[in-house]
């Protein structure tokens, strides 16, 4: 197979996207004859710096492909690692037509307009001798496993809510209810939602000690910066969204302590919990793809992965995120966007006037009945996953996956697993030995994240 004049090998097509281009496969094929160095640095808060050394052509015949290894990579370093300055060390030229494209008006808009509301300031692109390039400066932090005590652990998805009440570590309680966040633009119906998912845990527990929320979003301390939760919410009306969580507490109790975390850290902690193991990532498959991740120490880095934003496909046809607007990422790969996305593609007609969540369930009715059809779509996104194992492995050091979330359910679930480890087992053997891509027990797939979101804080 080829792209931009890089071969590249894929044995296992997905079945039904075959023109499917992995950005790992392509990436690793683009960097054999690669020999011009360059650096990329990325600096985020608290003055964290993250640097990937790395190689182009530097040819005019592989000027396509050296732009568009670059730009995908700097990509998919803003939405794991996030960052506001990013420096490009070595080729002038590339460092200037990403200056272009990450402008209010460039291609990479919605990014530019990301990075301003995520850390209130604009986004930089440097142009920078190799020799300049800054100096790597990251420290990884723990988060949550505390345990004691009475706990309310709420999980904000995208389609439904769940809440869990627990005492000293054991889940007494919990609840999924279905809910339409992204529907609605005044934040009073999202506040009454988690008021009320609260107040239910509380009431079953003789009092609360602490609260911890898994949120889908961006998060500076507890306040939601960006969220797609909140995506019809005017930015006139933000203050309202930057606070919530703490007003919902406070509803509670004034003085309970309350820590809220990215929905993908929750479930990366959730996997760590349950294994007992670091170098771990948590992947949550709901309304969108959800990531997080904690290293040897069970400690995070204090990135956003948010890769449900980050290239996992460089097909020119692949399906494009209504939100970013960006084509071939991984929240319409690894969601309920996936499914409903093949459903089509397979021959299931799903009726148009059911919502997305019940649009999901319906296909995965199908695949409970053993219907070819749906059989082919979970095949086709443990195909996905496979080849995105390996992309991401090169961007963390991973020895477990734990796959979650509500795509995961049932048979699908078991299917998207089978599949995955088939091909890795087959293409790419030592990865398979070194990463154990895993599922969590039933229970843990749906109420996991609630009951992990409750450890977060430290009792008071």
């Amino acid at each position: 197979m080829q792209y931009l004049g890089v071969h590249y090998e894929m044995k296992h097509a997905p079945k039904l996207d075959p023109t499917f281009i992995p950005f790992g496969v392509w990436r690793a094929a683009y960097l054999k004859d690669a020999k011009q160095p360059i650096a990329i640095a990325v600096e985020r808060d608290q003055n964290q710096v993250s640097v990937h050394r790395t190689f182009i052509h530097g040819t005019p015949e592989m000027k396509e492909a050296d732009y568009r290894y670059v730009e995908r990579y700097v990509k998919f370093l803003l939405w794991s690692t996030g960052g506001f300055r990013v420096s490009i060390c070595g080729c002038s030229e590339l460092a200037q037509m990403l200056k272009a494209a990450y402008t209010p008006s460039g291609d990479r808009a919605f990014d530019f307009t990301f990075v301003n509301q995520l850390y209130e300031r604009d986004l930089e692109i440097l142009d920078l001798p190799l020799e300049e390039c800054p100096a790597a400066n990251e420290t990884a932090k723990p988060m949550g496993g505390y345990m004691e005590g009475c706990r309310i652990g709420f999980d904000a998805g995208g389609s439904d809510r769940k809440v869990s009440a627990v005492i000293d570590g054991e889940c007494v309680y919990s609840e999924e209810v279905i809910w339409f966040p992204k529907l609605n633009e005044d934040p009073d119906y999202h506040f009454g939602h988690i008021v009320e998912a609260m107040k239910t845990a509380a009431s079953k527990m003789p009092r609360v000690d602490a609260i911890g929320v898994s949120s889908a979003g961006t998060f500076i301390g507890n306040a939601p910066m960006v969220a797609s939760l909140f995506i019809k919410v005017p930015r006139s009306n933000w203050d309202k969204v930057k606070t919530i969580y703490d007003r919902a507490a406070a509803e509670i109790d004034p003085n309970v302590p309350i820590v809220v975390a990215n929905d993908g850290d929750v479930s990366a902690l959730a996997g760590a919990m349950g294994l007992g193991k670091g170098k771990l990532m948590g992947l949550a498959m709901g309304t969108s793809e959800a990531v997080g991740y904690v290293d040897a120490d069970q400690n995070v880095l204090g990135w956003i992965n948010e890769l449900a934003f980050a290239p996992v496909d460089l097909q020119a046809g692949a399906m494009q995120d209504e939100w970013s607007t960006d084509y071939g990422v991984g929240c319409k790969y690894f969601s309920q966007d996936a499914v409903i996305k093949l459903a089509p593609w397979a021959g299931i007609e799903i009726p148009g006037d059911l919502s997305l969540a019940e649009k999901l369930k319906f296909v995965q009715k199908l695949m409970e009945a053993d219907d070819e059809r749906a059989i082919a779509v979970f095949e086709t996104i443990g195909a996905y996953l496979a080849y995105t194992v390996v992309l991401y492995n090169q961007f963390y050091d991973l020895e477990y996956m734990m796959l979650l979330g509500r795509v995961m359910s049932g048979k699908g679930g078991d299917t998207i697993l089978r599949v995955c480890n088939e091909i890795l087992a087959d293409e790419y053997p030592e990865l398979a030995k070194k990463c154990l891509v895993t599922l969590p027990d039933e229970k843990m797939r749906r109420v996991g994240q609630s009951v992990a979101a409750a450890s977060l804080p430290a009792a008071k």
